[in-house]
């Protein structure tokens, strides 16, 4: 039977090199795919890995419609076995409930790829509803690791190397970025929630007893004993 299957994890963890894998081995044994994506780090139109990777992809406009696309693409006598989406994240709702009805109504099998979680530790849209509807949910298993060598959980948004909490939801960077003016890194939850970048802590202003955290989340001191 088709599925819809969503890959998840942190920035980082290998999703798109996955992706890259997956359409190697199904276009290897004959089959034809599909490959969608928006925002990539390459450019319009590309599906690219850290490794170096790329392939050709549909760029993923707001008004796009998938299972349109998908219909079109069919009855003129085209060819898809399987679709692939990266930064799928980035869809809108109605967007993913297409892919569903691609899998059902079409018969095709969708393989989705994102991050589930924005820098401010909420689900992104597209990631929510992908949850809501997938016949899978698939953790990858390469582990991202934070400056501090635990496994990184969170995703962060830098600028100038700290870490923000306010703004858009979406602004494209990449994680070498981190001396440019926008970036992004990954950070276990306790670096995270202290707002502990690789940057703040080289820095040297810090004590490492002493971390940056929020008033509200720091409990209050013990009654002294008696």
């Amino acid at each position: 039977m088709p599925e819809l299957v969503f890959f998840s994890g942190t920035m980082d963890c290998g999703k798109s090199t996955l992706a890259l894998q997956i359409e190697h081995n199904r276009s290897a044994r004959g089959l034809n795919g599909m490959i969608f994506t928006r925002d990539d780090r390459a450019g319009e139109g590309k599906l690219s890995s850290r490794l170096g990777l790329v392939a050709e992809a549909v760029e993923v406009a707001e008004d796009l419609n998938f299972q349109q696309h998908l219909v079109r693409h069919l009855t003129a006598g085209g060819r898809t076995d399987y679709v692939i989406v990266d930064e799928a994240q980035f869809l809108a709702p109605e967007q993913v409930e297409q892919l569903a009805r691609v899998v059902d109504e079409l018969g095709i099998d969708v393989y989705a790829f994102g991050i589930a979680t924005d820098f401010r530790t909420h689900l992104f849209p597209g990631s929510r509803r992908l949850m809501e509807l997938a016949d899978r949910l698939e953790t990858l298993q390469v582990e991202a690791l934070c400056w501090c060598g635990a496994r990184a959980t969170h995703n962060a948004r830098t600028v100038g190397g700290r870490m923000v909490v306010e703004g858009a939801q979406v602004v494209v960077g990449d994680v070498g970025e981190l001396s440019g003016e926008v970036g992004y890194e990954v950070l276990c939850r306790r670096h995270h929630r202290r707002r502990l970048t690789a940057a703040s802590a080289g820095a040297g202003t810090l004590s490492p007893d002493v971390l940056p955290v929020d008033e509200a989340a720091t409990p209050p001191a013990p009654p002294p004993r008696r």
